[in-house]
């Protein structure tokens, strides 16, 4: 039996739950698909502290405070793997690894995932060493040395955050200066356990064939290599776009970000797209936020002219 809808919202994230709230608040038929917990990297952030009316809430707090806004209005959300999106006419098919979804307008909120480093060791030390997220392992690594690879925002927030557990924090990063929010980069400066390595790229991530336990870093400006022992690596080297599924449809770029106007419109009619699919100077809860409300809107205009 064909599941059909008015609008299929693929990610359950911040953008993909604002977007699901201002459709069905329209009285539109509204199914969030997400091969995932709801909430999506909230889930992986500790403390969220530039969120508009909250000083600071965990992640999966405020996930589960945007859940429940999202569904106030009738909004389903389904677990799905979308494999594919094919046009009929004016119907959205939406394949994924459990049936076929139909309805006029879909809204791709799959968001990005961490970029990999592409060094020996990083693919076979993968949960033995090493992460991509500080919240989810950190435990692990308590009262011991750890190795964090970047400079933006979520490099340093989580190299703070690690200091909560481990010994000692070593950042390593390419330049001589952080992107990160100055905020954050002066609690990093400030806190005794963080130290850092500039001017440098970790080229190899070495290990006993059980766990890491040591990277080798070298300097970009002098080209000395130094091996240097740690337990665990957490990697933020930026992300890339988990669009795989709608490259077919011809609406992503060179690299894989999603194209839209100012309206999150594709250029494929009644496919719209948010959050960190697209080609963000800024990716953050908030312009997630931002998109999911114009695109739950645009949505029902889209419906509206169809009829």
């Amino acid at each position: 039996m064909t599941k059909e809808y008015d609008v299929i919202i693929i990610g359950a994230g911040p953008g993909g739950m604002t977007a699901a709230l201002y459709a069905s608040r329209a009285n539109l038929k509204v199914l969030m698909l997400d091969r995932g917990a709801y909430g999506g990297q909230m889930n992986n952030t500790a403390a969220v502290e530039n969120y508009p009316g909250f000083k600071s809430i965990l992640g999966p707090d405020l996930a589960e405070e945007m859940y429940q806004s999202a569904t106030q209005f009738g909004a389903e959300y389904a677990y799905g793997t979308v494999t594919a999106v094919k046009l009929a006419g004016t119907d959205r098919i939406v394949v994924t690894d459990d049936g076929e979804y139909h309805a006029k307008a879909v809204i791709v909120a799959t968001g990005s995932e961490n970029r990999k480093l592409g060094v020996p060791g990083e693919e076979k030390y993968s949960g033995r060493g090493v992460s991509y997220c500080a919240v989810c392992d950190g435990a692990f690594f308590r009262d011991r040395n750890v190795t964090v690879i970047g400079g933006g925002d979520s490099a340093v927030e989580e190299a703070i955050y690690l200091t909560q557990m481990v010994k000692h924090v070593n950042v390593v990063h390419r330049r001589d200066q952080l992107r990160a929010q100055k905020v954050a980069q002066e609690r990093a400066f400030k806190n005794e356990k963080i130290d850092f390595t500039w001017h440098s790229n970790v080229i190899a991530i070495n290990g006993d064939e059980q766990k890491v336990t040591s990277v080798t870093v070298k300097n970009n400006q002098t080209g000395a290599e130094e091996e240097v022992p740690t337990a665990g690596v957490f990697i933020y080297v930026g992300n890339v776009p988990m669009t795989v599924p709608f490259k077919a449809l011809g609406i992503t770029d060179e690299h894989g970000w999603m194209v839209t106007d100012n309206r999150m419109r594709t250029k494929v009619p009644g496919i719209f797209a948010i959050g960190d699919v697209r080609q963000h100077q800024l990716q953050q809860i908030t312009t997630a936020v931002g998109d999911g409300g114009i695109a739950g809107q645009e949505v029902f205009s889209y419906l509206q002219e169809l009829n």
